[in-house]
């Protein structure tokens, strides 16, 4: 359970990085973008590439991107 919400907060900080919009998510927040993220990201790509904790790195990377933008879409963070 750690190793996943540390792996989540990889992903989250890696979306959020590309997004540029995530800049005034805590670290809470990335993380639950992170597993969300992981979660829309192997359900719409499959489960392909490296994998950490049991979650694909890159389809999970590609779902919190899509998690980030639609949440700061929604919220009008930049």
């Amino acid at each position: 359970m750690l190793w996943s919400i540390i792996v989540g907060g990889f992903i989250g900080f890696v979306a959020g990085r590309i997004t540029k919009k995530a800049q005034s998510m805590g670290i809470i927040l990335r993380v639950i973008a992170g597993l969300v993220g992981a979660s829309v990201g192997q359900a719409l790509l499959g489960t392909w590439g490296p994998s950490l904790a049991g979650m694909a790195l890159i389809p999970s990377i590609v779902g919190a991107v899509i998690v980030i933008a639609v949440v700061s879409f929604f919220t009008g963070r930049d």
